[in-house]
């Protein structure tokens, strides 16, 4: 199959050619063909799959058979968990309109909004955005999303367990009701066919790869280590085996810095992104590491969605996520484009019931094994756990930039305390002033 035969433009064979690319991937060759005959999609399919091509390739077939509208306004808006992703999504949709009469622009949190306001009022024709800023600029009446014609979420499983799902339905409410609506995931989750039958008309589900599959040329390796001897390890195997780009996982920003600063120590030079780091440092990050000047990236779940680094050939697991299908997602960024990777897990006794989760949804032992010099105490007992609330899919109904009312009352006792030990120490204060008097 070629991309001539699933009948896109002369212009966008010329793109698709200038980007080296020859025969559609399986994604790509079954959403397209449905995206052109207008129909509401609903996709499975795992990062790297090229599905970004699946549905900006044909948007800009359709945007193009017509002509530009007066003032340019918005015909086509895609929706992103990330900036990251945003970019990269952007960034496609420029080189695939090269030949065409396409406008486009991307905006998202974290950098001066003017500049991305100023563009809008120029007119575009796609639209591509993260929820948060693309409401925030329709709140100042900077965009108007009453010519969307397609509606794309992509990553829609990712922005459920980022708590975008109220976002969501708010932008559903600025759109026409009358759209193409395509709605892209890793996974055929609950709560993402719950989310399509409130958005999808009559929508035709495709899969690229069968369910929570892993990438087939993914060498997957855990190795048991005692906690405190994970940094230690990990500079092991980096210098040992001499690695220049490593993605390493860790599960806070916090432990991302820690481990950060502990490489960089080490002289092995390393850079952090989450979402606590700024969108220049971010991006000053992913470039040294492209080019080769960093060699390792730690990152959290949420900021590296939509890292596009082609060829990776390793990722570690510096902790594993409590989420299984987070795992998947992580070590999806390794064996692409018909390239073995390696994904190593380095897991203690406090996450041995992790891999049993991450066992069950793969449907598949890991290979464990330890390190000469690193094996783990058999008779370490983890401590009990604390409870605490796990991040659920099935609480993603709310915004992440609104609040919990357990949150607003742990405020507001937090808040009753500190007036309560205010006044306390005023008393003291009053008494000992008295008491000097005296």
């Amino acid at each position: 199959m070629s991309f001539k035969s699933l009948g896109l433009s002369d212009a966008l064979l010329r793109a698709i050619s200038k980007k080296g690319y020859t025969t559609p991937s399986p994604i790509q060759a079954k959403a397209i063909p449905l995206v052109l005959e207008r129909k509401d999609v609903l996709a499975s399919a795992q990062t790297g799959t090229g599905k970004t091509a699946g549905f900006t390739l044909p948007m800009l077939q359709l945007l193009s058979q017509q002509p530009p509208l007066r003032k340019r306004p918005i015909r086509a808006l895609i929706l992103t968990p990330t900036r990251e992703l945003a970019a990269q999504v952007y960034a496609n949709v420029k080189e695939y309109s090269t030949f065409l009469d396409i406008r486009s622009t991307v905006i998202f949190g974290g950098v001066n909004a003017r500049p991305q306001i100023a563009t809008l009022r120029n007119g575009v024709d796609i639209l591509v955005a993260t929820p948060g800023r693309l409401l925030d600029l329709h709140s100042q009446k900077a965009l108007s999303l009453a010519k969307v014609e397609m509606l794309v979420l992509d990553e829609a499983d990712r922005m459920l367990d980022m708590g975008f799902l109220r976002d969501i339905k708010r932008v559903i409410e600025l759109v026409p009701k009358r759209r193409q609506n395509l709605l892209f995931s890793a996974t055929f989750s609950k709560d993402i066919k719950k989310l399509a039958q409130s958005i999808l008309h009559h929508p035709v589900s495709v899969e690229a790869t069968p369910e929570n599959t892993t990438a087939e040329k993914v060498n997957q390796k855990v190795y048991k280590v005692d906690k405190p001897r994970k940094t230690e390890l990990l500079i092991k195997l980096i210098s040992e085996g001499n690695w220049s780009q490593v993605l390493v996982f860790t599960r806070t920003k916090h432990g991302a810095n820690r481990l950060t600063k502990k490489l960089i120590a080490k002289h092995i030079s390393a850079a952090a992104i989450h979402g606590n780091k700024t969108q220049n440092a971010r991006t000053k990050a992913l470039d040294g590491f492209k080019k080769g000047t960093i060699r390792i990236l730690v990152a959290t779940d949420i900021a590296a969605r939509g890292l596009d680094i082609p060829l990776l050939p390793h990722v570690i697991n510096f902790e594993l996520p409590n989420v299984p299908e987070d795992y998947v997602h992580r070590i999806g960024r390794t064996g692409r484009a018909g390239a073995s990777g390696e994904a190593i897990s380095l897991v203690s006794a406090e996450e041995y019931e992790y891999v049993r989760g991450i066992e069950k949804l793969l449907d598949e032992k890991l290979h464990s094994e330890e390190i000469e010099g690193f094996e783990a105490d058999p008779n370490y007992t983890p401590p009990p756990k604390q409870q605490r609330p796990q991040r659920s899919r099935k609480k993603s109904n709310s915004s992440p930039r609104g609040n919990s009312g357990e949150s607003q009352n742990n405020r507001n006792r937090s808040s009753s305390n500190r007036n309560s030990n205010s006044r306390n120490n005023k008393r003291k204060n009053s008494r000992s002033r008295n008491r000097r008097r005296d």
